[in-house]
């Protein structure tokens, strides 16, 4: 058994591999004497602010617009108790219990810098929630991304303070139902924490963990899919020689068109047509580097700015030292807003491509392939309608494109005048990644079925053995059936990263290599 890796909570450096580690107990977080030291010296600088009774935003004041009303030494801590439930106004559905343990240990990270003035006890309560899997529920709905995420940072906490609800043991249950099992007590927040808990982009961040995670299996998959199909329509080789992209040499290009001659090696396939008169592919197949490595590229820059915020303290004020205290705008969540809407334009694009290579493989413009991919149409219709549903999905991704960190409404009173609407960039660009898994299993699908059509022939044997896998779950179609049992299966498959893994295994097996040169960028995060 390999043992599990340790995580220092405020000191080593977080990245979105190790955050979903955290959250599926492969990596355990601790907090080190080192981290609690400094996160008690943050802690007395602000008992030291209230008993000097200097004026500090969220320590002796009131929130947002009621940032010049003074309070008093004795209701400082009657301030962080109703400032959790005052703010607790979410709405919708419950986010996944996946991404609301990412928001506790993202939170947890950054709190454990030692600049936010929580309590050690608060800490601990919090990663007890994390290791005993007591996840807070938190609506999906109500926070605009800018003075933190609010609400929903409201909601992850009001356990601490006997409220709100959890997911325990595989249940919805009250605080209190949860206090009676463990016997916990709720805590006494101390000056400045309610307001530490709730400023923050963990919402926001916890949102980007899972779409960088999942946006880079639908951008393996599409790579793998898509050279599929340039094998069952007999795609040419030559729009991914390195010759022509060292010539445009992006790195996702590059990658991509590496990624596509690897999987080609030793085609029979690609031999049988190396003379062929025809003169070019269309797009959907010769511009797979440029269309998905803007994608992959777009990635990258998720990526470096994900693990930038990752490792940021993001509420307000920051407690610098004895000194200084700044009240500034670190909760803003516009670098992550702007990132996770070009992120879900990424991900709609690898929908749309692969959208058009479906259509085009039922066109039966390819030598040896029926139309529709089926031989005996008229009485069947063959694949025809999967490309509906394809076409459907596509669509939906295009309206949920619109950039949401394009808008802003005014909040608090117009004191919180620009906010990034962050978290529901977050939200579309997952709900678009779950339309692109939906699409590219009916492309495997269909992919497949022209690749049956090239028999005897073998392609290469990465890309043999997917097929011979996939025929084990959906079997060849020689005529029409219930087609959503097809699709249902090959989503599974998609989810599962079923295929990812076999081409690992099989590449290890048979000591192949990729032939990118950004292998370590585009597959370590």
């Amino acid at each position: 058994m390999s043992q599990i890796k340790t995580f220092q909570y405020g000191e080593d450096h977080l990245t979105t591999g190790l955050a979903l580690g955290l959250a599926n107990g492969t990596v355990k977080g601790i907090l080190s004497d080192t981290c609690l030291k400094k996160v008690n010296t943050s802690h007395q600088r602000v008992q030291r602010i209230v008993e000097k009774g200097h004026t500090v935003y969220g320590i002796n004041t009131g929130f947002g617009p009621l940032c010049n009303t003074k309070i008093s030494k004795e209701d400082t801590k009657i301030l962080q108790s109703n400032i959790l439930q005052s703010h607790s106004v979410g709405v919708g559905t419950p986010i996944a219990n996946q991404l609301a343990k990412i928001m506790l240990i993202l939170k947890i990270h950054a709190l454990a810098k030692g600049f936010s003035g929580i309590a050690e006890t608060t800490l601990q309560r919090m990663l007890w929630h994390v290791e005993h899997d007591a996840i807070p529920v938190v609506p999906s709905q109500g926070s605009v991304g800018a003075s933190g995420d609010l609400a929903p940072l409201s909601h992850l906490f009001l356990p601490l303070i006997g409220l709100g609800k959890v997911e325990y043991e595989g249940k919805t249950i009250s605080t209190q139902e949860l206090f009676q099992k463990t016997g916990l007590q709720p805590l006494d927040l101390g000056p400045k924490e309610g307001l530490a808990l709730i400023n923050g982009t963990q919402f926001i961040a916890a949102h980007g963990v899972l779409v960088l995670h999942k946006l880079q299996h639908c951008l393996k998959h599409a790579d793998i899919i898509g050279t599929m199909m340039i094998e069952g329509l007999q795609g040419s080789l030559k729009p991914f020689y390195e010759e022509l992209h060292q010539l445009r040499p992006f790195k996702g290009n590059q990658h991509v068109a590496g990624r596509i001659r690897t999987l080609l090696q030793g085609s029979e396939i690609l031999e049988d047509h190396i003379d062929c008169e025809r003169v070019q592919d269309p797009y959907s197949l010769r511009c797979i580097p440029q269309v998905h490595g803007a994608s992959r590229n777009t990635w990258l820059h998720l990526k470096e700015l994900l693990e930038i915020e990752l490792n940021s303290v993001t509420d307000n004020p920051v407690i610098i030292d004895d000194e200084l205290t700044i009240s500034g705008g670190n909760f803003h969540g516009q670098p992550l807003a702007m990132a996770l809407d070009y992120a879900a334009l990424a991900a709609s694009e690898i929908g749309n491509i692969s959208d058009r290579r479906i259509y085009l493989a039922l066109e039966g413009n390819s030598p040896g392939v029926p139309k529709l991919l089926m031989k005996d149409t008229g009485i069947n219709s063959g694949y025809m309608i999967l490309q509906y549903t394809t076409a459907a999905l596509a669509s939906e991704n295009k309206s949920l494109c619109f950039p949401a960190s394009a808008d802003s409404i005014p909040t608090s009173l117009g004191q919180e005048d620009h906010v990034s609407m962050g978290s529901i960039s977050g939200r579309k660009a997952l709900q678009i990644i779950e339309n692109v898994e939906k699409i590219l299993a009916i492309e495997l699908l269909t992919a497949a079925q022209a690749f049956e059509y090239r028999k005897p022939l073998k392609s290469g044997i990465v890309l043999d053995e997917i097929h011979t896998f996939l025929r084990t779950k959906v079997a060849f179609a020689e005529h029409d059936r219930v087609f959503a049992d097809d699709i249902e299966k090959g989503i599974e498959i998609i989810q599962n990263n079923d295929i990812i893994h076999l081409v690992e295994d099989v590449m290890q097996e048979k000591n192949l290599h990729w032939n990118t040169p950004h292998m370590e960028a585009f597959e370590n995060y």
